[in-house]
């Protein structure tokens, strides 16, 4: 089976007031020195876990687009000679639409990355500068023109639910973003983070976050909307025409390994949790110490690995495979899911069963968390 690479650059321009990722904001970045420890960290994940070819890359951030194209060049050259990549590898970064990290879109795609995360985040001037956004809406689009004529593939993010956000308001701008001819889209409701500016923001009464009745509504237009301009969602929060999903975000959601290197990233592979130092700082000091970056790394219990399995699983419109999942970790089916609290939620229209696979139905999206924490079974969250 192929497996996924993860790659976090943890710079950003500007720190925006409701970002809770692991971004920070520097005022020099020595890529040489990021080039070697990144190049390390690398080596040591594919001395650990290696053996499969890779089928997807991904850059995350921060901003990964502040990265120069020779940087990204060499990140791939040595990630293919330590795995090797897959027939049509998909090489994902994600970039904001700025007119300075638009002007390095043709020399990244010449490097390899086909696949373009673009962070418009809305479409209106005054909600980004209420996002805290550095690029006006008109210079979003441009960049995006670049993107498209530069990447085989480009996705958009945007953020609704807003304060105040109706859903007139929301149509129009939903409607402008699926008129652009990107073949997926990452639609977010705002949601108030603990530690970010936006939840000061709120605790000291500067605005007040949309309600959940509110935000319902908006969910529910999103997923009518995508659906009937043919990119329906395939996870609650990504909508795609159908073959143009993440490949490597369905990695995720479908509990596959991958390895991550970088500040702060997050890799499972073989049974392991790995876990990458949190601040650049500290990454870089640790990289130099012990060759990687890992500041945590321990084997995950089946149960727990099942529990997580499903979470993530549930997310996507495919729903999970009960039957595959116990094979894999060899656990018994019937412990998966709450029998009782299944039966319960199917007959209200909340979940689907289909053989051996459940999932959660249109009806029980706006409720997934609730769902969640119902269908899996009580022994895997405890054990």
């Amino acid at each position: 089976m192929a497996r996924a690479l993860y790659i976090h650059w943890p710079f950003c321009l500007k720190k925006c007031p409701y970002c809770d990722f692991n971004s920070h904001v520097r005022a020099s970045v020595d890529e040489a020195d990021w080039r070697a420890a990144l190049l390390a960290d690398m080596r040591h994940e594919a001395a650990i876990g290696g053996g499969e070819r890779l089928a997807s890359i991904f850059f995350g951030g921060g901003t990964p687009s502040l990265m120069s194209p020779a940087l990204v060049a060499d990140l791939l050259a040595e990630a293919e000679r330590l795995w090797s990549f897959a027939p049509g590898i998909e090489i994902t970064l994600e970039a904001n639409p700025s007119s300075v990290e638009a002007r390095r879109f043709s020399g990244l795609a010449a490097v390899g990355v086909n696949r373009a995360s673009i962070g418009l985040q809305a479409l209106d001037d005054e909600a980004l500068r209420f996002l805290g956004r550095l690029h006006n809406a008109a210079e979003a689009l441009r960049a995006l023109d670049v993107a498209q004529a530069h990447f085989g593939r480009v996705s958009c993010d945007l953020i609704y639910a807003r304060p105040d956000h109706t859903p007139d308001s929301w149509a129009q701008e939903l409607s402008r973003a699926l008129s652009l001819g990107t073949g997926h889209l990452s639609l977010y409701q705002l949601t108030i983070e603990e530690g970010t500016r936006f939840a000061t923001d709120v605790r000291q009464g500067a605005f007040a976050p949309l309600n959940d009745d509110a935000g319902g509504e908006l969910f529910a237009l999103t997923r009518t909307m995508t659906s009937a301009a043919g990119l329906p969602a395939y996870e609650i929060s990504n909508h795609a025409r159908p073959g143009e999903e993440s490949r490597h975000n369905l990695t995720y959601w479908r509990y596959q390994d991958h390895c991550a290197i970088g500040p702060g990233a997050h890799g499972r592979r073989a049974g392991c949790a790995t876990e990458r130092h949190r601040k650049p700082e500290n990454w870089l000091a640790a990289v130099a110490r012990n060759g990687h970056g890992i500041k945590h790394e321990r084997v995950l219990a089946m149960p727990e690995q099942a529990a997580e399995a499903l979470l993530m699983g549930l997310r996507l419109a495919e729903g999970v495979d009960l039957a595959n999942l116990a094979t894999r970790l060899g656990l018994p089916q019937e412990t998966l899911v709450n029998q009782r609290k299944l039966g319960f939620h199917r007959a209200n229209g909340l979940v689907w069963e289909s053989g051996q696979r459940i999932g959660i139905t249109e009806a029980g999206m706006p409720l997934l968390d609730a769902l969640l924490g119902e269908l899996v079974a009580d022994s895997l969250v405890s054990a």
